[in-house]
């Protein structure tokens, strides 16, 4: 199981899960306070919404779900085999999940993330509301927190 995931910056989540949820005809798999994510299977994506996170409408970030750490792993392993910086993080928890994952910069700053998801975690753990956890701007996430740019 992979599938291609789309994070969006939104400015009404209410509004933005009614929507998505009628366009994609599913409800919701996760929502917290300022975040919801959906788990699409036709067509395969995950799409995930943060609430007052960038400008509303724009991309957050991007990135692939796959199945086990291990292909997390392969695909560092590859990245880095050709040449491009990774970020790895393991065992981290956020957008209300403990995952491991690999981070890369496409050639104008988009951030990829490979990752896959470990287990649920708790809406009042360190990540509740998860604003500042997602974001673009590697700055800013290494000023938010101990969990950098994630989802």
């Amino acid at each position: 199981m992979s599938r291609l995931q789309l994070a969006l910056n939104v400015s009404n989540l209410e509004e933005a899960v009614t929507f998505y949820s009628t366009y994609f005809n599913t409800v919701p798999a996760k929502v917290r306070p300022g975040y919801a994510n959906f788990a699409i299977v036709n067509p395969p994506l995950k799409l995930v919404l943060f609430e007052g996170a960038g400008s509303p409408g724009s991309i957050n970030h991007l990135g692939v779900e796959v199945a086990t750490s291990d292909e997390v792993t392969a695909t560092t392993d590859r990245l880095s085999r050709a040449g491009l910086a990774t970020e790895i993080e393991e065992q981290t928890t956020c957008c209300f999940a403990v995952q491991d994952k690999v981070w890369v910069d496409g050639p104008d700053g988009s951030r990829w993330e490979v990752y896959t998801v470990l287990a649920d975690a708790s809406e009042d753990g360190d990540v509740a509301g998860d604003q500042g956890c997602c974001t673009t701007d590697p700055l800013e996430a290494s000023s938010a927190s101990a969990n950098t740019t994630c989802c």
